[in-house]
């Protein structure tokens, strides 16, 4: 089993805590608890760090999606300002240029099915 940050970590915090709470005055591997747990310090840090930093991308997501929303309404609002000026209109290249589809280029939508050549005109 590949072992990931979460496995590292879970492993590393069960033998720091079992070793702290049984046998904190004994050395093992040529180890005190508190040389291990200096050693564990940058580990803990950047984990910490990291959870830090996913809350914040967190709040700035919810951040940009609200931002998003109002400014989703004002462009909206804009664009139909543009079709409705008399000066600009439905078919003015400015709504073109701001990436809609002019009225005068719209296709009808109407469309007519052909009909399969039937083989028994004989």
């Amino acid at each position: 089993m590949a072992k990931g940050p979460k496995s590292v970590e879970l492993k590393m915090e069960r033998i720091l805590n079992a070793w702290e709470t049984l046998a904190a005055t004994k050395t093992f591997g040529g180890l005190t608890l508190e040389q291990m747990q200096a050693i564990a310090a940058p580990a803990r840090a950047a984990r910490e760090e990291i959870e830090d930093l996913e809350d914040r991308l967190t709040l700035a997501l919810a951040g940009r999606a609200s931002a998003d929303e109002v400014v989703a309404k004002k462009l909206q609002l804009v664009v139909n300002s543009v079709k409705g000026d008399p000066t600009e209109g439905p078919d003015s290249p400015l709504l073109q240029a701001m990436g809609y589809t002019r009225e005068s280029e719209r296709k009808s939508g109407l469309t007519r099915k052909r009909r399969p050549p039937s083989g028994s005109d004989a």
